[in-house]
């Protein structure tokens, strides 16, 4: 707050002066943005200075000094963002007819701001998943077995090309990352593992064969990806041996279209989350009704972890998500959002998928997380 307050009543930017100035600046903070620009007046100085108001894990300077132009090798309008890692700095030069635009001058600071290679833990995930760049290829390896380190070079030489497009990510197993492994289906003896994410899509990817993690071998994945020519993959558990002795019937991703699609068969579905609370307190109520309809040949009440198998039809957005299937032709599906207590649900089936109109709807739900959480998990809960 203080920093922000500090923005709006004095400079956004330093005055630089001189080439002591400039370089004193540079070396205080890990990044520096400087904007040098020939006319302070000019309207591009207005909106670096809009920006620099807004960003304030930033530290940023100012010169029309030909000298500090000179010094730097700069030969026309640019920001220059200056780190003390990887290229050193970044140029963006100002358009001479279009000007500076402020969303595509904060794309690229964000981009170059981050280092090639990230490592993932709870410092840099708000980074992360703030970064605006869709692909995440994340390298899983346990950081200390030095045969795993070793493949960190390579994953490194790969990332340049791929600078704005694809986010290279580190993701050490032997760390508080237990909940990454699981939202990619991977344990922790399965590194080193590669795996790229699309963040707007959720799609995950995974490179085919074992063959090693080599800076080549990374970029050949990168770019296949970005191609279309790898097609993404979905979680599913193993189908259980017992998997239809209870009354609730377990399905997983590789049982479902099977059973969820039986033409002889009305199918009660609960999508539900090992850690949410509204599946917990509807659990009794989901037993009750597979006893109740057990023999009842043409009805199947069954649950799915939707944490642990993803189905490419069937997104699930909330929990518990509860759909019926219908019996007959077609794929056919009708989402329930009533009361969950046994005898609603009752009602529900016995009229065929449907509930009187005075039934109340819409009991609460808990989120699902669209990305792995940084610090736990069970994901928080919302009414």
């Amino acid at each position: 707050m203080a920093e922000w307050l500090r923005r709006r009543v004095g400079p956004s930017a330093m005055r630089l002066a001189d080439a002591e100035g400039a370089q004193e600046l540079i070396d205080s903070r890990d990044v520096v943005v400087i904007g040098f620009f020939r006319d302070l007046q000019d309207e591009d100085v207005a909106t670096f200075l809009a920006l620099a108001q807004d960003a304030l894990d930033m530290t940023f300077g100012l010169t029309d000094q030909p000298k500090l132009f000179e010094k730097f090798h700069v030969t026309k309008d640019t920001v220059v963002l200056f780190k003390k890692f990887d290229e050193g700095r970044a140029d963006f030069p100002v358009d001479e007819e279009l000007g500076l635009d402020q969303g595509d001058l904060s794309r690229f600071l964000l981009t170059h701001s981050m280092h090639l290679v990230t490592e993932f833990n709870s410092q840099t995930s708000p980074k992360i998943f703030s970064a605006r760049i869709l692909n995440h290829l994340l390298l899983f390896v346990n950081q200390t077995l030095a045969e795993h380190q070793e493949l960190l070079e390579g994953f490194g030489e790969a990332a340049p090309p791929f600078r704005g497009q694809v986010l290279f990510v580190v993701v050490d197993v032997g760390a508080s990352n237990a909940h990454v492994l699981q939202y990619f289906g991977l344990k922790a003896e399965e590194a080193p593992a590669l795996r790229l994410i699309n963040m707007e899509t959720t799609k995950k990817y995974a490179p085919a064969g074992g063959g090693p993690l080599t800076a080549a071998a990374v970029a050949t994945f990168c770019h296949a990806v970005l191609s279309g020519q790898v097609k993404p993959y979905l979680l599913s558990q193993d189908v259980p041996p017992d998997w239809d002795r209870r009354p609730v019937k377990t399905l997983v991703g590789q049982n479902f279209e099977q059973v969820a699609f039986d033409e002889t068969k009305n199918v009660f579905v609960k999508f539900y989350a090992p850690w949410c609370t509204h599946c917990k307190a509807m659990a009794a109520a989901w037993e009750a009704l597979a006893e109740k309809y057990k023999d009842h040949e043409d009805i199947v009440i069954a649950e799915l972890d939707a944490t642990a198998n993803e189905l490419e039809a069937f997104p699930v957005h909330g929990f518990p998500t509860l759909k019926y299937f219908p019996a007959g032709p077609g794929r056919k599906v009708i989402e329930y959002k009533s009361t969950r207590d046994v005898e609603t649900f009752s009602k529900f089936l016995d009229n065929g998928g449907e509930l009187p109109a005075e039934e109340p709807t819409e009991e609460p739900m808990a989120p699902f997380p669209d990305t792995p959480a940084n610090d736990s998990a069970e994901p928080k809960e919302e009414l």
